[in-house]
C-alpha cells in the first residue's frame, strides 16, 4: 500500500501532469495490462474455484473502503459476547483459491510483487476479472475466504483468535463518509455501530504499547483555470481509524499463530533513528508544528489534527519513520528482530492478498498453524525468497512513489517560477554543504536548494527556479537581500 495517498482530479486531455504521470510508468517499464496467457487463466478460474466446505453465508458481513473501491479484501462483521467483550469476524479474500502454485496467475503475481498507486491510474496484482470481479468481497456476491474469529475482552485485548476456510457473502459495500455518518447519526445496525467501540478500545490498546498510527491524509490535486494546480487534503476519518485497527489486530494475531506454530513471515520495523527524529524535528519546526522538547514523537503525532494544513503536511513526512521496514523469515526458532516499531508488537500484512503478495502466504501458514498442521510444500518452498521478492517489489514500489511526489511539487509550483517563498532548511549534504534541501510552509512542498553555506534547521526565504512536471524537479536559490530568519 503506498506510504502517501496522491490523486489528480480529472486531469484535462493534454494536461502536463497527466503526461508526465504517464510518461514516468513507460519509463519504468509498468505493465500497462496482462500477458493472454494470465488473463486466460484468470478467466478460468473465475468460472471453477476451489470452494471450501464451510458455508458462513449466513453472517451479515459488510466492507469499508474508499468510494468506488472494487478490489475489495476484507470484509467484517462485529458482535458482543455473553460475559463481556466482542466478536470480530474478519473475511478475507481468499487467493489461493483461485491461484494455482507454479501456474501464470501466480508467476505474474511474484514478478509484479504488489498493486502499484499512482495519482491518476492503479496497477493491479492480479487481473481484474478476479481483483476486481470473482474474488472480490463485493455484496451480494458468495465468494471464498479466510474467515477470522477473535474474541477480544472488554478492554479490547485478545482472548481467542483462530482462522479457518468459509464461504462468505457480504451484505453492504459501505464507504468510510457513509460509515461515519451513520455512526455519529445513532442510525448504524449495532454490527457497525461497535466498530467504534472495538476500534476505540484497540487504539487505547495501542497507546499502551507504546504503539503509532500516522493516519496519513490523502492529498488531492486539482487542476484550476489558468493552468495553475491547487493542493488540498482530504483528513482521515475516525472510522478509517477504527477499521485499520482490525486489520492490525488481525495481522498481530496471525504473527502469534505463526511465531507459536515455529513457521512464518514477519513484517518488522527498527525503531526510527536519532537522525530520522531531528530531521521530522526540523521538518516541524517547519510547518509550525508544535514538538516541545523531551515530548516523543508518538505523543506529537497523536497530539495533530490532520484537518489542519500544516499538520496534514507534516504527517505526509512522518511516513519517513517507515523507512527500514522488511520481511522476516523463519523456519524453527523465532527470529530475533521480531518487532514491528511502529505497531510495537509482533506482526505480519495478512489482510490484503488482493493487492500485496506476501499476504498469500501469511494467510496459509496461519491456517496451517491454527489447524496444528504442516504449511503447504508450496508455501514453505517459496518462503526463502519472499523478503527479497518483496524488497525489490517495494523499492520499486517506493521509487515510482517518490517519482510521483516530485511530479506532483514540480506542478503545483510550475506557475510560480521566480517568486519568493518562506521556507526552512531540513536537511544539508555533510560533504557539500552549500546544498540542502528545503521544505515551504505554504504550499507544503519540499525542494532542493543550492547557495552560500545553508544554515541547517533556519528558515530561509527562497526563489523558485524550476518546477516543470516531467522536466525538472523543484529547485531553490537562496532570494537575494533576505536575510536569514533564526
Amino acid at each position: 500500500m503506498p506510504h502517501r495517498l496522491i490523486r489528480v482530479t480529472e486531469p484535462p486531455p493534454g494536461d502536463p501532469l497527466a503526461h508526465a504521470l504517464a510518461e514516468l510508468r513507460k519509463q519504468a517499464q509498468v505493465p500497462a495490462g496482462f500477458p493472454p496467457e494470465v488473463l486466460a487463466e484468470a478467466d478460468a478460474v473465475a468460472r471453477a474455484p476451489a470452494l471450501p466446505a464451510r458455508d458462513a453465508t449466513d453472517i451479515p458481513f459488510f466492507t469499508i473502503d474508499p468510494a468506488g473501491s472494487m478490489d475489495l479484501d476484507q470484509a467484517m462483521h462485529l458482535s458482543r459476547i455473553s460475559g463481556g467483550g466482542y466478536r470480530v469476524q474478519y473475511a478475507i479474500a481468499d487467493v489461493a483459491a483461485w491461484v494455482r502454485p507454479g501456474g501464470a496467475l501466480d508467476t505474474e503475481a511474484h514478478r509484479r510483487v504488489t498493486t502499484l498507486y499512482f495519482p491518476d491510474a492503479r496497477v493491479p496484482l492480479h487481473p481484474p476479472s478476479l481483483s476486481e470481479g470473482a474474488a472480490s468481497l463485493l455484496p451480494d456476491q458468495p465468494a471464498p475466504a479466510l474467515l477470522w474469529r477473535i474474541d477480544l475482552d472488554s478492554t479490547g485485548e485478545v482472548k481467542t483468535a483462530a482462522v479457518e476456510r468459509a464461504l462468505v457473502r457480504s451484505r453492504a459495500r459501505l464507504t468510510y463518509d457513509g460509515a461515519q455518518r451513520d455512526i455519529d447519526e445513532g442510525t448504524a445496525e449495532e454490527p457497525l455501530a461497535l466498530l467504534r467501540d472495538v476500534g476505540l478500545l484497540r487504539e487505547e490498546q495501542e497507546r499502551t504499547r507504546g504503539g503509532i498510527s500516522l493516519g496519513v491524509p490523502e492529498q488531492e490535486i486539482v487542476r484550476r483555470d489558468g493552468g495553475h494546480y491547487d493542493l488540498e487534503y482530504r483528513a482521515p476519518l475516525p472510522a478509517d481509524g477504527w477499521n485499520a485497527q482490525i486489520s492490525l489486530l488481525t495481522g498481530m494475531v496471525a504473527a502469534d499463530l505463526m511465531l507459536g506454530a515455529g513457521t512464518g513471515i514477519l513484517r518488522t520495523l527498527p525503531a526510527a533513528a536519532p537522525r530520522a527524529i531531528e530531521y521530522l524535528r526540523r521538518i516541524a519546526h517547519a510547518l509550525d508544528v508544535d514538538w516541545p522538547k523531551g515530548r516523543d514523537y508518538a505523543d506529537v503525532i497523536r497530539s495533530l489534527n490532520p484537518q489542519h494544513a500544516n499538520h496534514a503536511a507534516f504527517l505526509q513526512e512522518c511516513t519517513t519513520l517507515l523507512r527500514g521496514a522488511g520481511y522476516t523469515v523463519f523456519d524453527g526458532a523465532p527470529p530475533a528482530d521480531r518487532q514491528h516499531a511502529a505497531v510495537a508488537d509482533e506482526y505480519t500484512h495478512a489482510t490484503a492478498p488482493l493487492r500485496r503478495l506476501v499476504d498469500r502466504y501469511a494467510g496459509e501458514l496461519s491456517l496451517a498453524a491454527c489447524a496444528g498442521q504442516d504449511p503447504p510444500d508450496w508455501v514453505r518452498e517459496a518462503l526463502p525468497a519472499l523478503p527479497e521478492e518483496m524488497a525489490k517489489g517495494g523499492a520499486r514500489a517506493n521509487k515510482l512513489e517518490r517519482g510521483c511526489v516530485d511530479l506532483v511539487e514540480a506542478a503545483l509550483l510550475s506557475t510560480h517560477i521566480g517568486e519568493v517563498f518562506d521556507g526552512q532548511v531540513v536537511d544539508v549534504e555533510e560533504d557539500r554543504p552549500t546544498r540542502g534541501t528545503v521544505q515551504l510552509y505554504e504550499p507544503a512542498v519540499i525542494g532542493r536548494v543550492d547557495g552560500p553555506e545553508l544554515p541547517l534547521g533556519h528558515r530561509l526565504r527562497v526563489r523558485v527556479t524550476a518546477a516543470e512536471p516531467g522536466v525538472s524537479p523543484v529547485r531553490f536559490e537562496p532570494a537575494e537581500g533576505v536575510a536569514v530568519v533564526a
